[in-house]
């Protein structure tokens, strides 16, 4: 492997899919400040045109703190050094070619393009079905097409989710996804058909005259409808795992890697510890808890949470990228802790207690939130009986009222069923996290680790093993303190 980590981007051109996203960011970062000499980032942007790409690129990727080292190292040379080797393009995955129509920038981006990394998704639980099937699905066949056409490619690596698994416990392999395994086994999947399901939707409702907000909900019900009927608890899964199954089949002698990360945290070290966009999978949780909204964990105590930091996420791509580099052939890449070095849900709850308690958050209005030590549903059916007897009956006693009352209570009962119902919502959407037993095999990722040891790439910088992550450590002194820089609003 010589030093390829660095080297092997050294005067090769790179596309980007999803390039404002936050596993991109830390990527694109990553390669401006170890490889200078990257000939070029084509970062596929969602905008109207390229001078809306652009200035969102600046807006929403250069003016982050994720590029804080580079813009203390460059200093008012930081946007020149940046657009002599980016190129921001505004494009969408879920059309042909990226919807791209300058045919002459596209017959130099098929000439240029070594390495392409699709990064673009909608990671939202519970996505419109024709929005996740666009980007999620069809938009991974839009880029595996577009790169066939690059005639220097030497490698695609696309990033899936390791809970294309579906609900599985024990020991999940990195095998690839087929059309005909689908986790309840019970019909097979025709993508196809899919889509074809979803116009027919869309178009009964148009003809309904349902309103904007009716077809987001419908859509949304069936995204859910259609995971849970082939045997993924949620849309945003079931998509990947819809889009695994398509490059797999597809791919050819196309050099293709996959890599499946778990739950994705803040920076572990680089560019600086503790950085984060958004609150993501678990940190809803943890932000509602330090904001006092939230009293109580659901999910059993000895439930693996599997997480991972982005920048072990990032350097675990660029290996898998160098590795793999021109081999006709796909290989997978579970990027997760769950079997090196595991995290329990009861040691999430007491990090999180133990940090609100010594650092409690401060509320807009300058007070101190003070929060308890979290009561731990470890299964739905307590949950269940808690909700029946904290929320469902006084609600069924609001019903009566208001019949009686002549509607008396109507916003109360109104606002309070509301708030029931998205509860329930979140519950159904993460109880498959936060129930998991299973841990994801690495063994794939092991192999890159043992390579790179044994070879002269610096292990210092692009370190992937979550072996050497102490965890009280992390969550309490890098992840929840950037959750609250970056993440929390008063």
């Amino acid at each position: 492997m010589e030093s390829e980590g660095i080297q092997f981007f050294e005067n090769k051109t790179v596309l980007v899919t999803g390039a404002t996203g936050f596993l991109a960011k830390v990527f694109v970062e990553k390669i401006l400040r170890v490889q200078p000499n990257v000939k070029r980032l084509y970062l596929l942007v969602r905008a109207s045109d390229n001078e809306s790409a652009t200035q969102r690129f600046r807006e929403e990727v250069i003016e982050k703190d994720i590029f804080r080292v580079l813009r203390n190292n460059l200093g008012a040379n930081l946007e020149s050094f940046i657009f002599e080797r980016v190129t921001p393009i505004s494009g969408d995955i879920s059309d042909e070619n990226f919807g791209i129509k300058d045919s002459i920038l596209i017959e130099e981006m098929w000439k240029e393009i070594d390495i392409v990394l699709n990064s673009a998704a909608t990671t939202n639980f519970d996505e419109r079905y024709d929005v996740a099937l666009g980007i999620n699905t069809y938009g991974a066949l839009h880029v595996l097409n577009f790169a066939k056409k690059c005639i220097k490619l030497k490698v695609l690596l696309h990033v899936s989710t390791a809970y294309v698994s579906s609900e599985k416990g024990g020991n999940i392999l990195e095998s690839p996804l087929h059309m005909e395994d689908t986790p309840k086994g019970t019909s097979r999947l025709d993508i196809n058909a899919e889509k074809e399901v979803v116009v027919e939707y869309l178009d009964r409702l148009r003809v309904q005259g349902a309103t904007n907000e009716e077809i987001t909900s419908t859509m949304k019900d069936l995204g859910i409808k259609r995971a849970k009927l082939y045997g993924w608890p949620n849309t945003y899964v079931y998509t990947k795992a819809l889009a695994e199954m398509i490059l797999g089949q597809f791919h050819q002698n196309l050099p293709l890697a996959i890599v499946r990360p778990t739950m994705v945290t803040s920076t572990y070290k680089e560019p600086f510890s503790g950085w984060i966009e958004g609150a993501r999978t678990m940190d809803g949780v943890i932000t509602a808890y330090g904001k006092g909204r939230l009293k109580s964990f659901l999910g059993h105590p000895n439930s693996i949470l599997d997480v991972i930091p982005a920048d072990m996420v990032v350097n675990s791509i660029i290996m898998a990228m160098v590795t793999h580099a021109n081999k006709s052939s796909q290989i997978i890449f579970h990027v997760g802790s769950s079997l090196r070095n595991p995290i329990k849900l009861s040691s999430l709850s007491n990090f999180t207690f133990r940090y609100f308690t010594q650092n409690p958050w401060i509320d807009r209005n300058g007070k101190s939130i003070n929060v308890h030590n979290p009561k731990i549903f470890s299964s739905i059916a307590s949950f269940q009986a808690y909700m029946d007897i904290r929320y469902i009956l006084p609600l069924k006693v609001l019903w009566l009222a208001n019949l009686v009352l002549c509607q008396y209570y109507r916003d109360i009962y109104i606002n309070l069923n509301r708030k029931v119902r998205v509860v329930m919502r979140l519950v159904d959407l993460y109880k498959p996290y936060v129930f998991f037993t299973g841990s994801f095999n690495d063994s794939n990722t092991e192999k890159l680790r043992v390579a790179i040891r044994e070879s002269d790439v610096d292990v210092n910088l692009f370190y992937f093993d979550p072996r050497c992550i102490d965890w009280e450590d992390y969550i309490m002194n890098t992840h929840i303190p950037g959750l609250t820089k970056y993440s929390m609003k008063p």
